[in-house]
């Protein structure tokens, strides 16, 4: 009947009548579904917060503080320290803290206008996981331009990442398995780990390229850096472990709940075990004789990620099980993961010959 009327309007040129009608069925609307429909303040909340679409612009506001910060950083390792140079460290430090508290309010918007906690789609871990990234990356770089202004470019790659065309950004309604408090506290606690992880294999790259730009000039300045970013490196994979350890076992809690059992080797459970057993690992190299190193627990920081990055989004795309709601899917071919090993493989061994000419003993 409304497009009926709407045709007659566009002929006669008066829609007098298709608004009335559509007036009527809004009343109707708020008469019998007021207890389901959203409120005008969520609503304007939400048209606001599409129109500016913030954790969009956000990727690139936090690549370009990131990525100027770094430039002034190097800057004042390679060449000298200037007051004008500092200022602008200094600058870019409050502009990225200012970015952070503009990712918090859209996280927190996010939540109000959804009316759940914004980590129950792959959209939305991947942007909490950005979020918690340059948390732990603020939290750990208080003394630290280096480690902000890296974190910073990691954290607009994952919301670069989060807006690829695979990943539905669209504010949607739970799935049943999701809609538990256990939402808030195991998925929260066990994403929020991915963030100290993801610092670390940024701080892990970060530091074999001091090392692989190393001189004879400099590599007092550089062992400087190298020390204090393996240092905050071991701070947040630490931080990361318990995170994960502690989120595994509260996703067993989750799973008698759901399933009637608190562990079942599924495959996701089954990863996270693994994920645990490697970082564990890494973190314990420096008491094994001939494993301990800047380097190697550097290069290994880089290398673990791998792990959390098939916990994470391999399983769901690739495996089948309880936790894999969107099995069947690829993100990402051979090709790509050959690539981008061989990069690591190139970096690392750049690294080890300046390491071992310069730094090992």
């Amino acid at each position: 009947a409304y497009l009926m009327q709407l045709n007659e309007a566009k002929h006669i040129g008066d829609f007098s009548a298709p608004e009335k009608l559509l007036e009527a069925f809004k009343k109707t609307q708020q008469q019998q579904g007021s207890n389901v429909m959203l409120s005008d303040k969520k609503i304007n909340t939400e048209i606001l917060y599409n129109k500016y679409d913030v954790l969009k612009n956000l990727f690139s506001w936090y690549m370009y503080a990131g990525t100027l910060m770094f430039i002034l950083l190097i800057i004042q390792i390679f060449k000298y320290k200037s007051k004008p140079v500092n200022i602008g460290i200094k600058l870019f430090r409050f502009v990225i803290i200012g970015l952070f508290l503009l990712h918090t309010a859209a996280l927190i918007t996010r939540w109000y206008i959804s009316g759940h906690a914004p980590w129950s789609d792959a959209y939305e871990s991947m942007i909490y996981v950005a979020w918690a990234t340059m948390f732990f990356g603020l939290g750990f770089g208080r003394k630290s331009d280096l480690t902000i202004a890296a974190t910073a470019f990691v954290t607009s790659m994952i919301l670069m990442v989060a807006h690829w065309n695979w990943m539905d950004p669209a504010i949607a309604n739970l799935q049943p398995v999701l809609n538990s408090y256990w939402l808030m506290i195991h998925v929260a606690v066990i994403v929020m780990s991915y963030g100290p992880f993801t610092l670390g294999l940024i701080l892990g790259l970060t530091s074999l390229f001091l090392m692989i730009f190393t001189t004879q000039k400099n590599k007092e300045k550089m062992l400087l850096s190298i020390k204090e970013l393996t240092i905050i490196n071991e701070m947040a994979l630490t931080v990361g472990l318990i995170l994960l350890t502690i989120g595994n076992f509260l996703g067993g809690m989750w799973a008698n709940e759901s399933w009637g059992r608190y562990w079942g080797w599924d495959p996701k459970e089954t990863w996270a075990l693994i994920s645990i057993m490697i970082y564990a690992f890494v973190i314990h190299m420096r008491l094994v004789p001939g494993l301990r190193g800047r380097y190697g627990f550097n290069l290994m920081s880089i290398l673990a990620y791998a792990s959390i990055l098939f916990t994470y989004l391999g399983v769901n795309f690739y495996l089948s099980g309880l936790h894999s709601y969107q099995s069947g899917q690829q993100i990402a071919s051979l090709n790509i993961i050959a690539i981008t090993l061989s990069i690591v493989a190139i970096i690392a061994i750049l690294a080890y010959r300046k390491y071992v000419k310069y730094y090992k003993k």
